[in-house]
């Protein structure tokens, strides 16, 4: 895979902030043509710097503004056990982030929900539903301080 140079990192700066600009855009901003600046983000999509286009929603307006951390113990660590609980996260709509841990818990998982109630429901009739976890943690986010799904390059 090819070093990204001063020229790819900005590009994929801007792309992170605005993924709608166009080639033109960025290279109006880089004092630059557009033909070059297509074929950088053409190169930097086909290497897999940029993996997808996304528009990120707001989660109120959805309803989705109770966010939920929740940890994951498994009762056993045998390598089916984590496997299956893997593939079954994948369909639990409302788990937007699972990420497996070296600690004291296993897994966690970020949770956007309605409300309370509708997160008590999620874990008594799906997250439970998963064999071999031990013990979950839940905790809830009160004020949301810093979020971006930007990289720092």
């Amino acid at each position: 895979m090819d070093k990204l140079d001063q020229t790819d990192k900005t590009i994929l700066r801007i792309l992170q902030t605005d993924s709608k600009k166009t080639a033109k855009e960025i290279a109006s901003m880089l004092n630059l043509t557009p033909s070059p600046v297509y074929e950088r983000i053409r190169r930097l999509e086909n290497q897999g710097f940029i993996k997808k286009y996304v528009a990120i929603l707001d989660k109120k307006r959805i309803e989705r503004s109770v966010t939920a951390i929740c940890q994951v113990s498994m009762r056993y660590h045998d390598e089916t056990f984590i496997d299956e609980f893997e593939e079954q996260i994948q369909d639990l709509k409302e788990v937007q982030e699972c990420y497996h841990m070296a600690g004291q818990v296993d897994f966690i998982l970020k949770i956007h929900v309605k409300s309370l109630e509708e997160y008590h429901e999620f874990v008594r009739y799906k997250l439970s539903k998963i064999k071999n976890i031990g013990v979950l943690n839940s905790t809830f986010v009160i004020k949301e301080i810093k979020h971006t799904s930007e990289y720092y390059i």
